[in-house]
């Protein structure tokens, strides 16, 4: 192919100076406006419509002055001396805005010897759809991003963390005493005793308070994903990832407090990971050389006993003495009896604030009774479950012990007292005759049957309620229909 000028026919040189000539002359005569200046920003040339805009009645007025000099905001300077193009602009006049295009003029040589500027529209409206545009995209990006900044603040504060127990004061007591530092925390105790609860009240009380508070549950995510949610991964790092590449929460907790629940449950390669980014503060996102920088603070939660599993080899030891700087036991409810009443009156509160009709739940005396002598295997949120079961299937605002004591395995006779596992509610212990010691009709069950047993119970008390419908109970109770599904099979529930 040839690209050489001087071996082309003659015409092909004249069209290239008509197809130039009627560019100009179409945009010259379609515009509002054009006029050229040369290498010292001084008008070489105005069209006869433009220069009477700006008040010189005869073009060769504004011939030889400073563009500024006649057109007062003008850019074109600004194109001369970089030699770059501004494509769209908006001129601000005594009258209507301009949108205007400004383009550099360049010898063979590739040297800028002047500019030419064209105003294309005088009436904004002619944009009016590109504006809209820009504006709703604009619009969403911010509620976008305030969104996402909420999502990731604390949602509970200390006062969140309900009850006046010793054991409740000393938790808090600790937990403010962790918010003014900086050291990592580690959250210990039973399933449902609030570990994030603390974890959120103890990043709102800190000093990154403003910064985000990014959570990862350990637990949910497979072993594969776990390194790429930590760390994120550069375009194409591996099969089927996005070719935008994938921000790692580290990345998105800069600056703030990244959140691990279920530590417990992390694979040992990612542990030795972990703790290098606990001490360098850098990291290496997946199928990347960029080393990025970490500022976080760490606070991780387990309801898993740590040094056993340190001890079987089954969680690092040195990742363990990393995370156990500043440790808060979070007690099971049945250490802290005495907040049952206040706990259950907040929840009822929140709950009432849900129900349809604004209804306010009270709970009688009796049924205060059954909830401060129940064992709690599910703690905190065992409790709140019931209670909101309990919301579900009352016909009354006002909740006895009846109405509570099937939900928690126990059942209420003719003479009004309840059993579970054959021990009488409200009644004194049968004693053998013999040595006069309490007598029950099983030993305790463990903590996980107990709480196979309270789930059994949840989700068969659920589906009846819906009328055996699944989906609608998954969209109740906030459970993944597949779920739902596959713990239906696995209790044998007749659904």
């Amino acid at each position: 192919m040839m690209n050489d000028w001087a071996g082309l026919p003659a015409t092909y040189g004249d069209v290239l100076r008509r197809a130039m000539d009627s560019l100009f002359r179409t945009f010259e005569n379609f515009s509002e406006g054009t006029f050229i200046v040369d290498a010292e920003a001084r008008v070489v040339w105005i069209n006869k419509r433009y220069a009477a805009r700006f008040g010189f009645s005869d073009p060769q007025q504004a011939i030889g002055r400073d563009c500024e000099a006649v057109i007062p905001n003008s850019l074109m300077r600004e194109v001369v001396k970089t030699g770059k193009p501004i494509l769209l602009d908006i001129l601000e006049t005594d009258r209507e805005p301009l949108v205007v295009t400004r383009l550099p003029l360049k010898d063979d040589a590739g040297n800028t010897v002047g500019a030419v500027g064209f105003a294309l529209f005088d009436e904004l409206k002619a944009l009016t759809p590109l504006f809209s545009h820009y504006s709703r995209v604009q619009q969403e990006l911010i509620a976008t991003r305030q969104s996402l900044a909420q999502a990731r603040r604390a949602k509970y504060t200390f006062g969140s963390f309900v009850g006046t127990s010793a054991a409740s004061l000393e938790v808090k007591r600790q937990a403010r005493r962790a918010a003014q530092l900086e050291s990592p925390v580690l959250l210990l105790g039973e399933t449902g005793t609030g570990k994030e609860l603390l974890a959120h009240a103890i990043h709102g009380g800190s000093a990154r308070a403003n910064q985000p508070l990014v959570t990862v549950n350990v637990a949910a995510i497979p072993d594969t994903l776990l390194e790429v949610e930590f760390f994120g991964a550069a375009p194409g790092a591996y099969t089927g990832a996005d070719r935008k590449g994938r921000v790692g929460k580290f990345e998105l907790a800069n600056g703030g407090t990244l959140f691990l629940d279920e530590i417990g449950d992390m694979p040992l390669p990612l542990q030795g990971k972990l703790l290098r980014v606990l001490q360098d503060k850098e990291f290496e996102p997946l199928g990347s050389n960029r080393i990025a920088r970490a500022d976080v603070r760490i606070i991780a939660a387990t309801s898993a006993d740590l040094p056993a599993l340190v001890a079987a080899g089954r969680f690092r030891a040195d990742l363990f003495y990393r995370l156990n700087v500043l440790t808060i036991q979070a007690p099971p409810l049945r250490e802290r009896a005495s907040d049952i009443e206040a706990l259950a009156y907040a929840m009822l509160e929140d709950l009432s604030t849900q129900a349809r009709g604004g209804n306010h739940f009270e709970l009688q005396d009796d049924a205060l009774r059954l909830l401060c002598s129940h064992g709690w295997p599910g703690n905190v949120r065992e409790l709140r479950n019931t209670l909101e079961r309990a919301v579900m299937l009352s016909d009354s605002e006002r909740i006895d012990a009846r109405a509570l004591a099937p939900l928690l395995g126990m059942t209420h006779g003719a003479g009004g007292t309840g059993t579970s596992a054959g021990v009488a509610i409200g009644t004194a212990p049968t004693t053998h005759a013999s040595s006069g010691t309490p007598a029950t009709a099983a030993e305790p069950a463990s903590w996980s049957d107990a709480m196979a047993a309270f789930e059994k119970r949840f989700l068969s008390d659920a589906l009846r309620a819906n009328g055996g419908r699944v989906i609608d109970t998954a969209v109740q109770i906030g459970m993944g229909r597949a779920t739902l599904y596959k713990k239906i099979a696995a209790y044998g529930i007749d659904a």
